[in-house]
C-alpha cells in the first residue's frame, strides 16, 4: 500500500483530520493538537492545529529522538502528563522546553490490520488536568477514527493509481488492436491480391513484384515498430547496444542522403559540427534520427526547407531537426510522444502512430531527453544526450 503519510501531508486531502483535531482542542482545551506519522526514522505532521504558535504546519518534519511520540511508539501505549514540572518520568526530557508546553497527551493510531501508523497528540503551554479515563478514552476514540480515515484514503488512492493504469492499459490494447486490423490488414491484403493476379497472369510479374516488396517492407517496419513499442510499454524497455566514442556524423549523413534520394523533391539543408565522438547504440540513434525525419517530411511545409542540426560540446550531444508548416497544437504537443497518437491531420497518415514514441523510447533508453517546441515559425524536435569528454572525432 501507499506510504500513509504521503496520503495525507495535506489536511485538505483528508478533511476529516481536521474536524478531529477542532474537537480535540473543544474537548480537552488543549490549543496545540497534531496527528502525526511516526517511525524510527521521522516525525512528520499530516494534520496541525496550533493555536500557540509554534508554527508548525501540515508536512513538516521534527526530530523524531525529540518527541514524545518517539517514546508511544516504542512503549505502545499513551503518554499522559498534567504537569511536566512535577512529572517524575518526563521533566527532563527536552520535547516540553523544545516545544512549550506543560501538558500533553499522545496516544497510538493503529491502522486496521494492527500496524502502527503514529500518534494523536495534544499540548498546551500550562496545565491541564488530563490524566482521566474518560479523557484517554475519548482520545483513543479519536485515534481509531483517525486509524479509518487514513486506511480508507490510502486504499482510495491506491485504487485510484489501479484503475488509472488500468484504463490506460485498455485504451492502448484497443488501439493496438484497431492498428493492426486497419495497418497491417492493407500490405497484407495487397499481397495476397497480387500473388491471385500472379497466378492467372505470371506474365504480370514484373509489374506485380517490385509493389509485392514494397508491401513486405511496409509490414516489416510495422512489425518492428510493434516489437518496439512491446519492449518500451510492456517489457523492460528499449535494449541498447553502445558503441564507444562513435562518430556519429558519417551516418547521419548517410541517412540524409537516403532520405534526399528517396524524396528528391524535398530540400534538406543539415549543419554538423560534431567535434567528439558519442558512445551511445548508433543503430539506435540513427533510428530515433530516421523517424524525425521521416516526421518533418510528412508533416512539413513541402516547399519550405528542413534543417538538421548536430553538434557536441564537452558533455552533450545535440540533434535537431526543424521543418515549417503549421504549428503543433499546444494539446497536441502533451501527446506527441504517446503511443499511437494520430490527432488531427495525422489519422490519415500511412503507419501505427508510433514514429515519436520509439523515438522517445530510444532518448530514455540513453537517459537523454526527446523534447518538441512549435511555433508560427518552425516546428523542432531535439534530442539531447549528455556524453562523457572524449577524443576528437573528426
Amino acid at each position: 500500500m501507499a506510504k500513509y503519510w504521503e496520503v495525507i501531508q495535506e489536511a485538505g486531502r483528508v478533511p476529516a483530520l481536521m474536524k478531529i483535531l477542532d474537537v480535540v482542542h473543544h474537548t480537552t482545551g488543549l490549543r496545540f493538537a497534531a496527528i502525526a506519522r511516526v517511525t524510527e526514522d521521522y516525525w512528520i505532521a499530516c494534520a496541525v492545529r496550533d493555536g500557540t504558535g509554534l508554527g508548525l504546519k501540515a508536512g513538516d518534519n521534527l526530530p523524531v529522538q525529540t518527541t514524545l511520540s518517539h517514546e508511544v511508539l516504542h512503549r505502545g501505549e499513551p503518554v499522559v502528563i498534567d504537569n511536566i514540572e512535577i512529572d517524575s518520568a518526563y521533566a527532563r526530557h527536552p520535547a516540553p522546553q523544545r516545544y512549550r508546553f506543560q501538558s500533553y497527551i499522545s496516544v497510538p493510531i493503529l491502522l486496521p490490520d494492527g500496524t502502527f501508523f503514529g500518534t494523536l497528540c495534544a499540548s498546551d503551554p500550562v496545565p491541564h488536568h488530563l490524566n482521566r479515563p474518560e479523557i484517554l478514552a475519548t482520545f483513543r476514540i479519536f485515534a481509531d477514527l483517525v486509524a479509518f480515515h487514513v486506511d480508507a484514503s490510502a486504499r482510495l488512492a491506491e485504487n485510484e493509481v489501479t484503475l488509472s493504469r488500468e484504463r490506460t492499459q485498455s485504451e492502448l490494447r484497443e488501439q493496438f488492436i484497431a492498428v493492426l486490423g486497419h495497418d497491417l490488414r492493407n500490405p497484407l491484403m495487397s499481397i495476397d491480391s497480387g500473388t491471385r493476379v500472379l497466378l492467372r497472369r505470371p506474365e504480370r510479374a514484373a509489374e506485380l513484384v517490385p509493389l509485392m516488396q514494397k508491401s513486405t517492407a511496409r509490414m516489416a517496419a510495422l512489425i518492428n515498430d510493434l516489437m518496439d513499442f512491446a519492449r518500451g510499454r510492456l517489457g523492460d524497455g528499449i535494449v541498447l547496444e553502445r558503441n564507444i566514442e562513435y562518430a556519429l556524423q558519417p551516418i547521419l549523413e548517410q541517412i540524409v542522403q537516403e532520405v534526399a534520394t528517396v524524396q528528391p523533391e524535398r530540400c534538406i539543408e543539415t549543419q554538423f559540427m560534431m567535434k567528439r565522438a558519442v558512445t551511445c547504440d548508433s543503430g539506435r540513434v540513427c533510428q530515433l534520427f530516421s523517424n524525425l525525419l521521416s516526421n518533418a517530411i510528412t508533416h512539413g511545409d513541402p516547399c519550405e526547407p528542413i534543417i538538421v542540426r548536430a553538434s557536441t560540446d564537452e558533455t552533450l550531444f545535440q540533434l535537431s531537426v526543424s521543418n515549417r508548416g503549421k504549428p503543433i497544437p499546444p494539446d497536441a504537443q502533451d501527446k506527441l510522444f504517446q503511443p499511437f497518437f494520430r490527432g488531427g491531420e495525422r489519422r490519415s497518415q500511412q503507419g501505427l502512430g508510433l514514429g515519436l514514441y520509439i523515438a522517445s523510447e530510444i532518448a530514455k533508453a540513453h537517459h537523454g531527453r526527446l523534447s518538441v517546441s512549435s511555433s508560427e515559425h518552425e516546428t523542432c524536435f531535439t534530442f539531447r544526450l549528455p556524453i562523457a569528454s572524449s577524443p576528437d572525432c573528426q
